[in-house]
């Protein structure tokens, strides 16, 4: 049935967003080979290469477009469907006529084919196999996947799966990962119809060849979009296929999938041993528990062999405190791993070593950056729960003594405001530590303490002005006393912005000269509210006289009015 067009150009503006479809309209005079077809419209457009593009309509789904770009292929309305979509709405009207004229084309096409002999139709796929290499190389691998020379599938179906045709430098890039996932996947499709045909042994030999031979190619493959992903996915799902249509030998296949685990190239997989627990049974699945133990006694620091372990006792069912043996073999040095021991513990039922093994955690922290953020948390929020607050100030209060920071010092505020003890005691001695960890230093430019960022983040500005005199401030922290003190304090803070321009008169650059207008324009604010603006007018002609050969400088201080 032909129809108008259901889209319009609201719909093109809100599939592609507002930047695309801008950008779309610059591209209306590069679309080509426009054809309007009863279930699809279908375009080239010249880019940064020629694109094809197709949209479709539905019912249900409305407008959605397809577009071989690298925006379009991560499944994005590009600006190439959005030209294509305009180019169509500007000749609506002629669209049921060409929908029309496209169906009366498919049924003839589709009678005069019906129509052929059997020699006839041979004759014109003959004729298209000697044009085509790709539809030949696709014929003649599901013509070997139905005949019986299982050789020749195998050599087709590495031959598809090999990257070298696709990779310039040595890595299949973006813009060619699309083209190889096309062939790729004409392998999946064999190995499928070896097993439909009766021939599962064959397809299970000829998978697992695929599988090592996709996974050695996929780290030189940039699958940004998942495409390849998504094709290994299936290949495993046709293996897993081919293994329960033949029933191999349980024990061998549990050798071999154990192998293939433990290998590199199967990261790109993701197969699960347990998928296949109908097709090894209870003497391949006992197979594959001995060769799992023995693999991570041996290197109980793997990761392939810490990941078998530990699936092969979830699926045993309890198996806690072999659970807590495997990952207390290698424990991370900032306490994450002591804090999924402890999180395992705990939905086990058995609270109190799961807290043991947290508060290990904190205690063996041999990172320069500190315990584990969510190890903290979960130390501190199992000490609320129980009604212990002051545990929870002690733990705040060791780990702002072990590695101080503005952050350390926001917690234990929390947490001693909530137990009514920061104000009494806590604070006074957190900014002591703050104090004895930074040396007096005057005029620096970088490296503030922490003890002037935690007065500030207090907002007691006295204290943050009398530290940052004793020395304790770097240039950013004294910028930003002056700009909260500025009202109050108007003399303080203008000595500040002044002490700071002077070394910036003699360097260059734009970032400099935006520094410089910004502390003139709060030098300006603390005169206005002194009621000196005859003094700044002053100073500010004597700069702009010996700076004058800066021109962008001066561009810069006439845009702001200075």
């Amino acid at each position: 049935m032909t129809h108008a067009l259901r889209f319009t150009e609201k719909d093109l503006r809100r599939l592609a967003g507002a930047r695309s479809f801008e950008r779309g309209l610059g591209y209306l005079s590069a679309v080509t080979r426009l054809e309007v077809g009863d279930e699809a419209i279908t375009a080239t457009v010249d880019g940064t290469d020629a694109y094809e593009v197709e949209l479709t309509e539905d019912e249900d789904s409305g407008l959605t477009g397809w577009c071989d770009c690298p925006y379009g292929r991560e499944g994005n309305f590009c600006k190439h469907c959005v030209a294509v979509g305009l180019t169509v709405l500007g000749q609506a009207g002629s669209v049921p006529g060409q929908r029309s004229a496209a169906a009366t084309r498919t049924r003839l096409l589709n009678g005069w084919l019906e129509s052929r002999t059997r020699e006839e139709l041979l004759a014109l796929v003959r004729e298209q196999l000697a044009d085509d290499r790709d539809l030949r190389r696709r014929l003649e691998l599901r013509a070997a996947a139905a005949g019986e020379d299982t050789g020749v599938v195998r050599e087709r179906v590495l031959h598809l799966l090999d990257t070298r045709p696709f990779a310039r430098y040595g890595y299949v890039e973006y813009t060619d990962a699309h083209a190889y996932g096309r062939q790729a996947a004409e392998a999946v499709t064999a190995l499928r119809a070896l097993t439909a045909s009766g021939r599962a042994p064959d397809a299970v030999e000829v998978a697992r060849e695929a599988l090592r031979a996709l996974g050695r190619a996929y780290g030189e493959i940039d699958d940004s979009d998942g495409l390849i992903g998504d094709l290994t996915a299936e290949l495993a799902e046709a293996h897993l296929e081919a293994c329960r249509a033949a029933r191999p030998d349980p024990v061998e296949t549990a050798e071999w999938l154990v192998r293939y685990l433990l290998d590199e190239v199967s990261d790109a997989t993701d197969i699960d041993l347990f998928d296949y627990r109908d097709v090894l049974g209870d003497p391949g699945l006992a197979r594959a528990r001995t060769l799992v133990v023995a693999a991570w006694r041996a290197d109980p620091k793997g990761w392939a062999e810490k990941y078998l372990m530990e699936r092969l006792l979830k699926t045993d069912g309890d198996a806690v405190d072999a659970l807590v043996e495997i990952r207390a073999a290698d424990l991370d040095p900032n306490g994450r791993t002591h804090l999924v021991i402890a999180r395992e513990l705990e939905a086990a039922g058995r609270a109190d070593e799961a807290m043991e093994w947290a508060e290990r955690g904190l205690r063996e922290t041999v990172a320069e950056w500190g315990p584990d953020s969510d190890l903290v948390a979960f130390v501190c929020e199992r000490h609320q729960r129980a009604g212990r607050p002051a545990d929870v100030v002690a733990v705040r209060r060791r780990l702002l003594r072990a590695r101080p920071s503005l952050a350390a010092y926001q917690h234990l505020r929390t947490a001693a405001s909530a137990a009514g003890t920061w104000e009494s005691s806590e604070r006074t001695g957190a900014l002591e530590v703050l104090k004895a960890t930074a040396r007096p230093e005057r005029d620096r430019w970088y490296g503030g303490s922490v003890l002037v960022d935690a007065l500030l983040d207090d907002n007691d500005l006295q204290a943050a002005w009398q530290a940052a005199t004793d020395g304790y401030a770097d240039q950013r922290q004294w910028l930003a006393l002056a700009d909260r003190i500025r009202d109050r304090r108007p003399a303080d803070a203008l000595a500040v912005y002044l002490r700071w321009i002077e070394p910036l008169r003699r360097q260059t650059g734009d970032a400099t000269y935006e520094r410089l207008t910004e502390l003139l324009l709060s030098a300006r604010a603390c005169h206005r509210t002194l009621g000196t603006q005859a003094e700044f007018a002053a100073y500010l002609a004597a700069l702009r006289a010996d700076q004058k050969r800066k021109r962008k400088l001066m561009a810069l201080l006439d845009r702001h009015g200075l």
